[in-house]
């Protein structure tokens, strides 16, 4: 399939129009054609059975299309990838690489790679660079490839030994731009958008776009269009049910058995903390006839799509994670989150937590709660309006800590 042009001009001095910061208003859109996208595109998503457009995908592709810069404020799993993959595909610009996406982690890399060979046909070459995989191979991939998904400190690996250049690149995406803050990849993320050249056009995707992510999506765009999707309504959250358990030491391991063995329950993914506590949670569950596997940063690439490619069908009905390595994970069938190892930051359990009740349907969210971790955990609790359901088990409820924020370095509250 060729890559198919749809408007000539794709740079032009669009950046001086002056643009209201507002969001988009909303519109109700048919069809892709009526967007822009070309009959080949479209064609090759009606293959998937693509034949509507989300929300986000019909507010951002006209705009993409006509080279103007893209804020949007959108949630995972609200069809923004292809939101910026159409008008990449059908770009005029040349080079290798004219296009880099950055995302925050190695699941999300390859996901959004495989999104745009879905439409992106043999023409259009995409190279994915992420850790974890031999460096040399990636490196030739890259080299020769129209279009770069890129976690940032692979790519900055590539770049500082010479084996990539950016200067040709003409469209820049940030996907996820608030976790690769979280994540701690804001040094990267500057000195690669410094490599780049100044007219480009730049699409910035994030859950928020509040604080530290605004200041830098100012930053890196110009006269940008704002927009805000939503999730479609097959998959907005259903009723979760939030629970806190009490356990010790000695009892924490055996509860978690206890709760994998109930019979009424699909998939169940588990948070611990650290990569060896996720390697050591499933040698103790095997011990307890428990089978599970996780996936962490050390694990190699291949290792982890074949524990998650067990989990997603089935063959295997726990995973064991860390916070990083679940990041980019979609799957719908998770009836049961449980933090092993209750998040150490208020907002982490919302991520961790908005793993069930996808499409629709309900969930469970279990957090194991030992004696030194109550206070803590109890203030989430209350951020998060389940106080009460907390203190049915009896723990201890701390009292509100006021919350605060300073542009000191370390001058933000916890909780």
């Amino acid at each position: 399939m060729g890559r198919v042009p749809v408007r000539s001009g794709l740079l032009l001095p669009v950046r001086q129009r002056t643009r209201s910061r507002r969001p988009k208003e909303l519109r109700q859109l048919t069809d892709f054609r009526s967007l822009g996208v070309s009959e080949v595109v479209s064609g090759a998503l009606a293959g998937r059975g693509i034949v509507a457009p989300f929300q986000i995908q019909g507010l951002v592709i006209p705009e993409a299309l006509r080279g103007g810069d893209v804020l949007a404020k959108s949630p995972t799993g609200s069809g923004k990838t292809l939101a910026f993959a159409i008008p990449i595909v059908q770009s005029d610009a040349t080079g290798t690489p004219f296009a880099l996406v950055l995302v925050p982690t190695r699941e999300l890399c390859a996901q959004v790679t495989e999104e745009f060979a879905l439409i992106a046909g043999d023409s259009l070459r995409v190279a994915s660079v992420y850790g974890g995989v031999p460096l040399k191979a990636q490196a030739r991939d890259a080299k020769q490839a129209h279009v770069i998904v890129a976690t940032p400190g692979r790519l900055q690996d590539l770049v500082d030994r010479g084996l990539v250049s950016l200067g040709g690149v003409r469209i820049l995406v940030l996907d996820e731009a608030d976790r690769m803050l979280d994540m701690g990849f804001k040094p990267q993320v500057d000195r690669i958008v410094r490599l780049l050249p100044a007219e480009r056009q730049t699409m910035f995707f994030s859950a928020t776009l509040d604080g530290e992510v605004g200041e830098l999506a100012r930053r890196y765009t110009q006269f940008p269009a704002r927009f805000e999707g939503e999730l479609p309504a097959d998959r907005r959250s259903g009723e979760v049910d939030h629970r806190f358990v009490p356990v010790t030491a000695d009892t924490k391991v055996p509860k978690l058995v206890e709760l994998l063995n109930e019979e009424e329950r699909g998939l169940v993914l588990v948070f611990v903390r650290t990569k060896a506590g996720a390697d050591r949670l499933v040698e103790k569950l095997r011990r307890h006839d428990v089978d599970a596997v996780a996936i962490h940063g050390d694990k190699g690439q291949a290792q982890r799509e074949r524990a998650l490619q067990r989990f997603d069908s089935g063959k295997v009905k726990t995973l064991v994670a860390t916070d990083v390595a679940a990041r980019g994970l979609d799957v719908d069938d998770i009836t049961h989150v449980i933090n092993f190892d209750p998040p150490e930051e208020a907002d982490v359990y919302t991520h961790r937590v908005g793993r069930t009740g996808r499409a629709g349907r309900g969930g469970i969210g279990i957090t194991l709660v030992l004696p030194e971790q109550q206070a803590d955990v109890s203030r989430v609790a209350r951020l998060h309006g389940h106080v009460e359901r907390f203190a049915e088990t009896g723990m201890q409820v701390a009292r509100p800590k006021l919350v605060y924020t300073s542009r000191r370095r370390g001058g933000r509250s916890k909780w």
